[in-house]
């Protein structure tokens, strides 16, 4: 990022204004802004990839990355055809601010690319906001056990409450791939981990717990390079998967909510005016301690 861009790529709004492109937005639309900007007419953007728009340089993230971002009285949206989601009646600005990034993220990169199926023992290791995403979605696609892995105990009840079957506290003194082992169905290991930490200890522990011909889902967003054991586990008929959120599970996932499958309402634990947003970033900076998990911002 360059020095001065506003940050934020989450939010829910109302249209202000339209650009002269603009065949399907109006003023006074009530939407959702999609964390992923995309022009729709390249290949990638054909092909489900939004999140490598070739009109944008390969990269559909650039709120508060590459342009000003949503944390502001007002945004600008590029592609805004595409990139507003409109939020119906009944579906409060809260939940539909989960709809922008976290709840997809969770759904795709978790649970979509994890290929969650039915009778499945699923680990999700890390229980912020990312893998409680992927704990509230994961039965809908069948799981059967669901398995939430963290060493904060409030996220850990708040893993319950999203639904998680089992939990496991990493500060018990339990070997946390033998816990999982023993959750599995018959002892070889979870049939999926998702990843949603980010880093080697984390990358580790769901590898180490899946099943010959398991799966992990890389969710978390890693700094340090992250060690692969290739000579043990060639042989072991196994899947992972990595990626950027494309979010375009929102539509899917606003049915869920209308149908009471899903509550994102669940995620928002703290709520600050824009002009304090100094002290809501404080709050979020100290999560643990502050039991935060999403924080609104409201202009």
């Amino acid at each position: 990022m360059t020095p001065g861009r506003i940050l934020g790529h989450e939010g829910v709004g109302v249209v202000t204004q339209v650009g002269p492109d603009c065949t399907r937005v109006k003023v006074g639309d009530r939407v959702i802004i999609s964390c992923i900007s995309k022009c729709m007419d390249c290949d990638m953007c054909r092909s489900g990839l939004t999140s490598h728009c070739q009109t944008l340089g390969g990269i559909g993230w650039i709120f508060g990355h590459l342009i000003d971002g949503t944390q502001a009285e007002y945004v600008r949206v590029p592609f805004a055809d595409n990139g507003l989601i409109p939020l119906p009646d009944g579906i409060t600005a809260e939940q539909g601010t989960m709809l922008s990034d976290i709840l997809p993220t969770g759904y795709e990169i978790g649970v979509l690319y994890g290929a969650v199926k039915d009778g499945d023992t699923v680990a999700v290791i890390g229980a912020g906001p990312v893998g409680l995403a992927a704990v509230m979605t994961a039965k809908s696609r069948g799981a059967t056990r669901v398995i939430s892995v963290d060493g904060n105990k409030f996220r850990l009840e708040q893993a319950r409450e999203f639904g998680a079957t089992d939990t496991i506290d990493v500060n018990s003194g339990d070997d946390v791939v033998a816990e999982l082992k023993k959750l599995s169905r018959d002892g070889l290991g979870v049939d999926v981990a998702i990843e949603a930490v980010g880093v080697p200890q984390t990358f580790a522990t769901a590898l180490d717990s899946i099943r010959p011909g398991g799966r992990v889902a890389n969710a978390g967003v890693h700094g340090v390079p992250v060690p692969f054991p290739i000579e043990r586990d060639w042989i072991n008929n196994i899947t992972i998967t990595t990626g950027l959120v494309n979010a375009t599970t929102a539509p899917e996932l606003l049915d869920r909510i209308t149908a009471g499958d899903i509550a994102p309402e669940k995620f928002v634990t703290h709520r600050f005016e824009l002009a304090d947003i100094v002290r809501a970033y404080d709050t979020f900076a100290n999560a643990a301690d502050e039991h935060a998990l999403k924080v609104i911002l409201t202009a």
